[in-house]
């Protein structure tokens, strides 16, 4: 039995990834977050269609990020359905639609990397109301579980073993955006220690 530490990597990442969303339900049922239930429902869909491009792109080692995200987004959503706000905003609803045209895209194409990076792009979008409110209001977000996220990210950079544009361009995308959500929330929760 060969030992392959990319994928020792890959695993380790995913159940960091998804502990770091057990930490996120804990802070939703206390109260300390207050989730947006259209945010999640938009991850959930676009979570799934990028864990089926990306895997159908070859992604293998780096998988296990992608499928605890659909499994942690989806139990944040029904979450959220009891302990979130409901507001729909236009952008909410253009990801939607932009994820639906995308399957129709990978049908007619039959193209996973168009479908991977669209549906990177409309993820992207989704977490820019999380991206506000880490910035402005930084007391309505849970450090501990963003840091995780994030850690399991890097982690997840050290899975991959084929350096090509379409295996890298995901794990990448999610150090950069959890690291943009985690620092002002880390900064928020020690800034006050920083400056003594």
């Amino acid at each position: 039995m060969n030992f392959d530490i990319h994928l020792v990597f890959g695993l380790v990442a995913g159940i960091l990834s998804f502990f770091a969303f057990v930490l996120y339900y804990i802070s939703i049922i206390r109260g300390t977050t207050i989730p947006n239930r259209a945010t999640w429902l938009i991850l959930t869909i676009v979570g799934v269609l990028v864990t089926l491009s990306y895997y159908s792109v070859g992604a293998s080692e780096t998988m296990w990020v992608p499928i605890s995200n659909v499994i942690g987004t989806a139990i944040a959503f029904l979450l959220s359905i009891k302990y979130g706000e409901s507001k729909w905003s236009t952008l909410d609803k253009v990801c939607i639609t932009v994820s639906i045209l995308s399957v129709i895209i990978w049908g007619l194409t039959k193209t996973a990397i168009i479908v991977l990076l669209i549906n990177i792009f409309i993820d992207f979008l989704g977490v820019l109301p999380t991206i506000k409110k880490s910035y402005l209001n930084p007391k309505t977000e849970d450090y501990l579980p963003w840091l995780a996220t994030t850690i399991s990210c890097v982690l997840n950079i050290f899975a991959i073993q084929d350096w090509k544009f379409s295996i890298f361009i995901y794990p990448i995308y999610m150090v950069v955006f959890n690291g943009i959500i985690t620092l002002p929330l880390l900064l928020f929760r020690f800034g006050s220690s920083f400056k003594k």
